[in-house]
């Protein structure tokens, strides 16, 4: 017995049992049956080679085969082309087409053919909670036919008092960008914010508030037909392109909202935190202004 416990064959002729599932090894016959097998080895391998084909291909085991793709071509580059990462792009314009069944679900919203008619269809309105803390509802201002519209986010303490867009300090500042910037009349332009009621204590819109809104937002900015949008701050822009992309990577930039041009920037309120990026908006004001000399 051998130290593994199995029996250990005394001739060539006797048979071993297989380590793994006991079945029977052939019995091995002696020289001449080993010279046999080598002939015939040989002449396997005479015959592979004869014929063109190799008796033993090899192919490493970690190295997957190949697959040729279809069409696959090699990239050309210029000579002056840089294969260095090219600086981050601005997000892709994005129209926004809200689907019909959601954004006018009340018949008299697309029914509205006016600014009053629509304002008429909000009536008193009771849509979202937002109604159980308001003081007014906030249509917006302005010029009915106006060639600018900046939209906002919602109304604030001041504005909910007031019934009336952008009244306060951020207000005031929006005010002078209009005035002292862009040299034109508050009047003359239009007014509004994607919420028409206050959150309680000016805390950020919720979706499904906003959800509530933007179909009065989006008809407005349907009959007054503006050339150009100016997105007041994160939501706005991001409502109007229906992007989740930060509004410090979105302003700057022109989008196109329904065949409009729209400009998203920095929100007034923010502005009022962080003064030093006024001329961040700045530099935004004078894109549009060019864009409306462009257009007169």
């Amino acid at each position: 017995m051998s130290g593994n416990g199995r029996s250990t064959p005394t001739t060539a002729d006797d048979a071993a049992p297989d380590a793994g599932n006991g079945a029977q090894r052939a019995p091995i016959r002696g020289p001449a049956a080993v010279d046999e097998l080598l002939e015939a080895i040989r002449a396997y391998v005479e015959y592979q080679q004869s014929t063109g084909l190799d008796a033993f291909p090899r192919r490493a085991a970690s190295t997957p085969p190949a697959v040729a793709l279809p069409h696959a071509t090699t990239p050309h580059l210029s000579p002056t082309c840089s294969t260095a990462a090219a600086p981050l792009a601005p997000p892709a314009a994005t129209k926004v087409a809200a689907p019909a069944a959601q954004l006018f679900a009340a018949p008299g919203v697309r029914a509205a053919g006016t600014l009053e008619a629509l304002r008429a269809e909000i009536g008193d309105c009771q849509r979202c909670k937002l109604c159980r803390g308001r003081t007014n509802i906030v249509f917006g201002v302005g010029n009915p036919r106006a060639r600018l519209m900046f939209v906002g986010e919602g109304p604030g303490r001041d504005e909910d008092l007031k019934a009336e867009p952008f009244v306060g300090r951020a207000g005031q500042l929006l005010t002078e960008i209009i005035t002292k910037g862009m040299k034109l009349r508050r009047e003359d332009i239009y007014i509004a914010n994607v919420i028409k009621c206050r959150p309680p204590e000016n805390r950020n819109p919720e979706p499904d508030e906003i959800a509530s809104c933007q179909p009065f937002l989006l008809r407005q900015i349907e009959l007054i037909q503006p050339r150009v949008l100016v997105a007041l701050g994160t939501f706005a822009a991001q409502t109007l392109l229906g992007m989740r992309t930060p509004i410090s990577r979105l302003r700057g930039h022109w989008y196109e909202y329904q065949g409009i041009k729209l400009m998203p920037t920095l929100h007034p309120a923010y502005l009022l935190r962080n003064p030093n990026d006024k001329r961040l908006v700045w530099e935004d004001i004078k894109l549009v202004m060019r864009e409306l000399e462009s257009e007169a």
